[in-house]
């Protein structure tokens, strides 16, 4: 016989593979999908019906008051960085400090390292300008510096704290947060390494990929002075500082 702990992961697992079924299969609308299973987890594990709304209700609140403001703020700096020309200025440095050929594997680890303190979608909006511009730049297949950057923010976002997810795992097996974030990141950045550019490489040159209309925004030339690298850096370490 099951134990109630044992019974809510396979609810759970099932929610899992329900919500994957959902949106890639029968193409319902993500949050749609995301809002029924989370009901159903909530009224698989025994809460009173009105609890479970309630729980959704904290929750998407919770976490929208914080994503949309971390998302804006994101998106004002990843403006900037397109706008006055920061985004072109970081990508010579990198091509300069490590040629074309070694660029997706400096992006995947960029990628982790700015992931650390912050969550995916706000390492996404600061880094996606310089991909977009070394993709233009250098005319190269998306993919091959999407997925590394991909890979390299979901590794620190899904394993290293402070992050939600390993947080929370941390408080419920009551380990050790040193040496949780020392062996995390000593299995994080090298997952991140083999699976983002050798991924990239492989899928990138099989799958042409064609940026859209806001990566031809965020990787436009600006006419005019452009910042040094210095005060370009700053600008995208600033949010992870804060």
């Amino acid at each position: 016989m099951t134990s109630p702990e044992q019974a809510l992961l396979l609810w759970t697992a099932l929610a899992v593979a329900a919500l994957v079924l959902l949106i890639a299969w029968a193409r319902l609308n993500a949050f749609v999908a995301l809002t029924l299973v989370s009901l159903f987890v909530g009224a698989s594990s025994g809460m009173p019906l009105g609890s479970v709304v309630r729980a959704f209700q904290e929750g998407v609140g919770n976490t929208l008051g914080f994503i949309a403001v971390v998302i804006g703020l994101g998106t004002i700096v990843g403006k900037m960085l397109a706008e006055s020309g920061g985004a072109e200025v970081v990508a010579e440095r990198l091509i300069g400090l490590f040629g074309v050929r070694h660029v997706h594997w400096v992006v995947a680890l960029v990628a982790f390292v700015v992931g650390l303190p912050v969550f995916f979608s706000v390492g996404l909006v600061l880094l996606a300008p310089i991909v977009f511009t070394l993709v233009r730049r250098e005319r190269l297949p998306l993919l091959l510096l999407g997925l590394p950057l991909v890979a390299g923010l979901s590794a620190s976002h899904a394993l290293v704290p402070p992050h939600p997810g390993p947080l929370a795992a941390i408080e419920r097996l009551h380990a050790d947060m040193g040496g949780t974030i020392a062996w995390s990141i000593a299995i994080g950045l090298p997952a991140a390494l083999i699976v983002g550019p050798p991924l990239g490489w492989l899928v990138g040159r099989r799958i042409p990929t064609t940026p859209g209309a806001l990566a031809a925004e965020l990787s436009a030339v600006p006419a005019g002075r452009r910042p040094g690298f210095a005060i370009t850096l700053f600008a995208i370490l600033l949010p992870i500082v804060l």
